[in-house]
């Protein structure tokens, strides 16, 4: 977001917050609410309250906060890589890979072992459209089971299971390969952890190879290991299809 030096319009503090790159709006608003943001010096608990972004000085914990320029990038994943800001094992993280200076995270997590299309951004509203279950944003990816799947399984997986007893389901199953019915295309609107691998858990089948090709209909284009910046165009796409 630009902004000029004069004639800044007043916004939200939760706004300012997300849009400082900390973390998305409706966790703004929890920060708010436990009094660890001050603005000028006082400890602001109001929600709705509204701040001029050329004059007034924001503070999380005693910490200034400023608007920064967002960024948006796209990684294709490579396996043996962490989907975090850092790793108590000191493992290769996704930030290891993305050259940037701004603080970015990741949008939502892939395994260690899983690969493909990953979202990074230091957006908090961008990043909370894409994550919120209400927006039913689509996932799209290739998996590699242990056995083939059987049309049974595979409607059960459509129709609906209870994995850790709560309801999920596939919008959609394919076969990539109709001479090797363990090579399928899946697509889900869950965000959950292990997802996809706990679908499939769940009628007994184990996951070998799982690779996101799509999330929110944007494909990576590049190949395992290489990022790129998300156009305005894919922003604007994402943004126009789901938000509200």
């Amino acid at each position: 977001m630009k902004l000029k030096k004069a004639g800044l319009k007043m916004m939200r503090l939760n706004k300012y917050i997300a849009e400082s790159g900390i973390t998305s709006r409706r966790k703004a608003e929890d920060l708010i609410l436990q009094g660890r943001i001050s603005l000028n010096g006082e400890i602001i608990t109001e929600l709705t309250y509204k701040v001029d972004p050329g004059k007034d000085e924001i503070y999380l914990d005693g910490e200034k906060i400023n608007l920064k320029k967002h960024q948006y990038y796209l990684l294709n994943k490579p396996a043996g890589v962490v989907t975090t800001t850092n790793d108590e094992k000191k493992r290769r993280t996704v930030l290891d890979i993305i050259k940037t200076n701004e603080r970015i995270y990741p949008v939502g997590r892939l395994d260690y072992s899983t690969t493909g299309v990953l979202f990074l951004t230091n957006d908090g509203n961008f990043s909370q459209l894409l994550t919120h279950p209400g927006n039913k944003v689509p996932r799209e990816y290739e998996v590699l089971l242990d056995k083939p799947l059987s049309r049974d399984d595979l409607e059960k997986l459509l129709r609906g299971i209870y994995p850790g007893g709560v309801k999920g389901k596939f919008q959609n199953i394919s076969f990539i390969d109709t001479k090797h019915y363990s090579r399928v295309k899946v697509t889900t609107v869950e965000g959950r952890n292990h997802f996809v691998k706990n679908m499939f858990g769940a009628l007994g089948y184990h996951v070998l190879k799982l690779n996101r090709i799509s999330y929110a209909g944007i494909k990576a284009n590049i190949d395992k290991g290489e990022y790129r910046k998300l156009t305005a165009k894919e922003i604007k796409q994402i943004t126009a299809r789901y938000g509200k």
